[in-house]
């Protein structure tokens, strides 16, 4: 046997092998249509018997295989089934003889044969015949499976009796010799009667008969058998039976296992009756290695199988192999295959088989020793076809085992064989299909996307060659002349866009107001035309808007892509620019593989003023230099390319001597250079220490500062932000490396005023008052102290507790160097955040009239809306002293105000402003005039701080603290009085009495008429105006002032003469003049002090 069977497995050992060929001539495809359904039937179920029968169909079968049938009974052709065209009645005679010689063929082992006859009607058509079927038609012939059934139960009843006949014990006959072909020479002139001889028989005999049975389905009885005859064949060195008898023993077990089959498909055979039984056993059994040999007696075997008092059970778990001891025995078996040169097909098969059953116990390793085995079988000569067959199911069986590159090596073998030198006519198409196949095992691909192997290798020698001679832009000449131009590596890495990046805000240069330059373009006498036609050169050159400046450091954005499939490094990219004179930083980076877009910014200095173009970029990749330029890659994205650089600038770094915030002001969208943060309590100022360092390379010229209050709904009083530049203007010009300080007051002055909230938790029974002279009768009013209550709501402590906050900035502009005559400046920029703690608040405000007309008394009640002690001070005043949560009543004594004094505004703003808006200043100038005359200030521990009462003034009591337009002074014997002044005569002296008014307001005034009464108190409530005999007036006692005009002033004077000794006060009466106009004004004009005068006894002359 020299040609192998390489689709064999385990399980064939089960079935029958049936031949079906042709006669006469037959269309192929009519034929396979009818091969196809007759190989349909692959397993019947024997009538009145629990057992299948498995048939394996083969149209193509040498008949030297068949000389093996006694070996394995499985190679053995036990059925014949033909098929023919027979158009007519004459033809059937040579057909019929054309059967018979086919049979002749295998004649020698048939069990069966059929003939299947194709287009024969008629009288012959119409004979019953068992071996021969008669079809219209290859279309017309539905009973095919049918006879094919019945012939298979024929086969069935001949292999079924030939098994009891070989397996029945007739002791007197002698057992015949099983022989392969290659031993029948071998056997001449043996003595047939020796013990050695019958044993090699018996041993032969029982593992065909074990054949037999296998076919026959019954698996039990195959397995004693194949156990028997491996103890008689060792025990005789028989090897070549031996191998296969301990292969029988193996394929049976695989059947018993693996019921599914070891080829792979995936329908599988139905387990027989035995299989059924032994799938519901002991699984831990069927495992079990190490399994005895001979475990049942051979008494027990009948011609019907094992005898119903022996277990079926137990002869099946016994004498089954586990999955191990199945490969063991088959490395056995094909080890003693391997003694036999002329069992090389045998031994391959073998190969097959084993790593089969392997596969499916997923041992790849053992299964790749089988296979290596394989390979070196010598088959002798084998045709080119039988080469390629085999290197081919070499590859799928390595493929099936999980060796996809050892396959892929066998399939190239295979594709290399299919254009050998010796064959006529090479299979190119053959050999390309096959090469194709083992790309995968190689790991190869022809997918583009998938060349990251290639590409790395091709790098990497890319590298080897410039490392021994670097790669540039240089023309390449070639000897005829032609030159080379070079060629750049515009996509190591790829660039999707270029940005040209505006400097820092800090840095950036403005133009002064006045000096901005009319870019207007000219080239079209329309403000703006729809029609715009731009294409991406005309982006490129487009200027950009903002500047760069000369001798800073600029930048431009690259986005690049990394498409190879490993890390990219750039050893040198920088910027190819024109224009101006310009010093590239070149910059090194590394690129992760297939990174997508991915940021990288190149920098450099322009050294000189003017238009620079960026024209593109330099890199260095695998030691290739390349110029990349932007003209050659149409695909770049850009917002313009060129630029203008003005001359160079000063460059200020601005420090703090406060701690930088860690929030961004809120309300400011600007970006800012830096910023500041600080916490205070209402009033308080904190100083702020900013120094300014000239980091450039020019002289500093010019420094300007100015502050802008952040959008906030806080009403704040005063400047919030104030400095004195005097002093660091001095030190211009400053000089690089030098530095200048200034000192700017942090100065917060929120809303004092407590609201309704606030009033409601506080009563005057809580409110005490100081800063009243204590022998004030005013004192007298008031209610006496009582204990302090603190709040009562939570939720009003929560309101006058809560932080607010203040934000400025502060634009530092300055300029210096060729800039400044250029026009050009640039600024900084500072952030101020203050967060405010509330300190005191006024919660009420109210007035009382002094002793002096021209004073009266400020009455403010002071909360403490801290958690700490708390003093406030004022001008002239006693401390008052609040806890925390306190509130007392603060009585400050003033001079009445003069507001006239405070500067007015002119024509033009009286026309043009809001009536409203000027009031509002009016009251806001004169409510700042009195808080800084006050001067209230407050002290928690070691802060200190100003209480403004500015928004606490109401539009009454400015009234009350205004000084009268009209101002009224009298005098007394040549001294002013008021009501705490005094004013001394004596008894019987005239006493001169002047009244003066001065007239302050706008219009003119008088005239008036003033009467003079005096009277007496007794300071227990009784006045005494009954002085005539008392006081006399020296002429009348009635004053009369004539028109006074604004500015101006009149005096009218008169006297009076005391009769006795006492106090007397005067009153001064105003009486309404002819004209009426006194009605007019306010009373509080004639707001005239009252006169205490003390009458003395005259001094007794001396010598009286």
């Amino acid at each position: 046997m020299s040609v192998p069977d390489y689709m064999q497995c385990a399980e064939d050992h089960q079935t029958v092998l049936v031949v079906v060929q042709p006669v006469g001539i037959v269309p192929e495809d009519q034929f396979f249509r009818i091969y196809k359904r007759i190989a349909s039937v692959a397993q019947v179920s024997i009538r009145d018997s629990q057992r299948n029968l498995y048939i394996r169909y083969r149209h193509h079968y040498l008949p030297e295989n068949n000389e093996w049938g006694d070996f394995q009974t499985h190679r053995k052709v036990v059925g014949l089934i033909s098929v023919t065209t027979c158009g007519s009645a004459k033809e059937w005679p040579q057909t019929l003889d054309r059967f018979h010689s086919q049979k002749e063929v295998f004649g020698a082992t048939l069990y069966d044969s059929r003939l299947l006859v194709f287009g024969l009607q008629g009288e012959i058509a119409e004979q019953q015949r068992t071996d021969v079927a008669f079809y219209s038609s290859y279309e017309d012939c539905p009973n095919v499976e049918k006879r094919v059934e019945d012939f298979v139960e024929s086969i069935f009843i001949v292999l079924e009796s030939k098994r009891l006949d070989r397996a029945t014990d007739k002791s007197g006959d002698k057992i015949p010799l099983l022989c392969v072909p290659f031993e029948k020479k071998d056997f001449v002139g043996l003595d047939t009667d020796s013990r050695h001889y019958k044993k090699r028989c018996q041993g032969r005999m029982r593992k065909h008969v074990g054949d037999l049975c296998l076919q026959a389905g019954m698996l039990q009885d195959a397995l004693v058998h194949y156990h028997m005859a491996v103890e008689l064949l060792r025990s005789v060195n028989d090897f070549l039976w031996l191998g296969a008898a301990l292969e029988g023993l193996c394929s049976a077990s695989v059947i018993f296992h693996y019921p599914g089959g070891t080829a792979g498909k995936a329908s599988g055979r139905k387990p027989s009756l035995a299989q059924g039984q032994g799938q519901a056993a002991d699984a831990g059994k069927r495992h079990r290695p190490g399994a005895q040999e001979v475990l049942i007696d051979p008494g027990a075997l009948t011609a019907n199988g094992i005898s119903a008092d022996t277990s079926s059970e137990i002869g099946r778990a016994k004498n089954c192999l586990g999955p191990e001891d199945i490969i063991e025995k088959y490395k056995e078996a094909i080890s003693y295959y391997g003694k036999y040169k002329n069992a090389g097909v045998i031994e391959l098969e073998a190969c097959v088989k084993a790593v089969r059953v392997l596969a499916i116990q997923k041992r790849a390793m053992e299964a790749s020793e089988f296979l290596q085995n394989a390979v070196y079988i010598n088959l002798g000569q084998l045709s080119e076809e039988e080469k390629i067959q085999r290197y081919s199911i070499l590859s799928e069986l390595y493929h099936l085992i999980g060796f996809h590159r050892k396959s892929a090596f066998f399939k190239r073998v295979a594709a290399m064989q299919c254009v050998a030198p010796t064959i006529p006519e090479p299979g190119w198409r053959a050999c390309y299909k096959l090469l194709l196949e083992t790309l995968p095992g190689y790991s190869l691909s022809l997918d583009p996307k998938d060349f990251s192997k290639e590409k790395k290798e091709v790098t990497q020698s890319l590298e080897n060659y410039t490392s021994k001679c670097p790669g540039g832009m240089e023309v390449l000449t070639l000897p005829d002349g032609l030159k080379l131009p070079p060629v750049a590596f515009t996509k190591l890495p790829i660039i999707r866009s270029v940005k040209l990046l505006d400097l820092p805000v800090s840095l950036r240069p403005h133009k002064q107001k006045g000096l901005l330059e009319n870019n207007m373009s000219t080239k079209s006498p329309f403000i703006y035309s729809p029609i715009i036609m731009h294409t991406r050169g005309e982006e490129r050159n487009k200027k950009i808007e903002f500047q760069w400046v000369q001798g800073e450091v600029c930048e431009v954005q690259l986005m690049v892509y990394n498409p190879m499939p490993f890390e990219l490094r750039v050893e040198h990219m920088g910027l190819l620019t024109s224009g101006v004179e310009f010093e590239a930083l070149p910059a090194a980076l590394s690129l992760p593989a297939e990174s997508g877009l991915y940021p990288v910014t190149l920098v450099g200095v322009p050294r000189t003023a003017g238009n620079i173009t960026v024209n593109g970029y330099h890199t260095s990749v695998f030691g290739v230099t390349s110029d990349c330029l932007l003209e050659g890659l149409p695909s770049v994205l850009t917002s313009g390319c060129v630029v203008e650089v003005i001359p160079s600038l000063p460059r200020l770094q601005l420090s703090t001597s406060l701690p930088r915030s860690a929030h961004p002001l809120q309300p400011s969208k600007e970006e800012l250079s830096s910023s500041v943060s600080v916490q205070l309590f209402n009033g308080e100022t904190q100083h702020l220490t900013i120094t300014l360092e000239n980091i450039g390379s020019e002289d500093l010229e010019t420094l300007e500062v100015a502050s802008k209050t952040c959008n906030t709904k806080e009403k704040l009083f005063g400047e919030f932000l104030s400095w004195d530049l005097d002093e660091a203007v001095s030190q211009l010009p400053l000089k690089p490396g030098q530095s200048v300080t200034l000192t700017v007051n942090i100065k917060v002055r929120l809303d004092f005023s407590g609201g309704e909230n606030l009033l409601q938790d506080l009563n005057d029974d809580g409110i005490s008052v100081t800063g009243l002279p204590i022998s004030s009768p005013l004192r007298q009013v008031l209610k006496p102290r009582a204990e302090t209550k603190p709040l009562g709501s939570e939720s009003s402590k929560t309101d006058y507790n809560h932080v607010k906050t203040l934000e400025a900035v502060m634009t530092f502009k300055y300029s210096g160097g060729a800039g400044k005559v250029e026009g050009y400046y640039r600024d900084l920029t500072l952030g101020v955040h203050v967060d405010i703690e509330p300190s005191v608040f006024f919660t009420r405000v109210s007035t009382l009239p002094a002793t002096r007309t021209r004073q009266c008394h400020l009455l403010l009640d002071v909360f403490n809306s801290t958690e700490h002690e708390l003093t406030v001070s004022a001008n002239n005043n006693q401390d008052l002293v609040l806890h925390a949560s306190e509130c007392q009543r603060m009585a400050i004594q003033v001079d009445k105000f003069d507001f006239d004094t405070l500067p007015q505004p002119d024509q033009e703003a009286l026309r043009y402003t809001n009536p409203k808006l000027l009031e509002e200043e009016r009251l806001h100038a004169q409510a700042s005039m009195i808080n800084s005359t006050l001067g209230i200030t407050w002290n928690i521990i070691s802060f200190v701080g100003e209480a403004s009462v500015e928004g606490v003034l109401n539009q009454l009591v400015l009234e009350h603290l205004q000084l009268a337009p009209l101002q009224w002074d009298v005098v007394v014997n040549g001294k002013p009085c008021d009501c705490d002044l005094i004013a001394d005569c004596r008894v019987g002296d005239a006493v001169p009495l002047e009244v003066k008014l001065t007239n302050r307001s706008k219009n003119a005034v008088g005239p008036f008429a003033l009467t003079v009464v005096p009277f007496q108190d007794y300071q227990n409530g009784v006045q005494n105006y009954d002085l005539q005999d008392a006081v006399t007036f020296i002429g009348s006692n009635t004053f009369y002032i004539d028109t006074v005009k604004p500015t101006e002033n009149s005096v009218c004077m008169g006297a009076l003469l005391f009769l006795y000794t006492g106090d007397f006060y005067l009153n001064i009466k105003f009486q309404d003049d002819s004209a009426g106009q006194g009605k007019e004004l306010p009373p509080s004009w004639f707001g005239l002090p009252s006169v205490h005068i003390k009458a003395l006894e005259a001094p007794i002359e001396a010598g009286a």
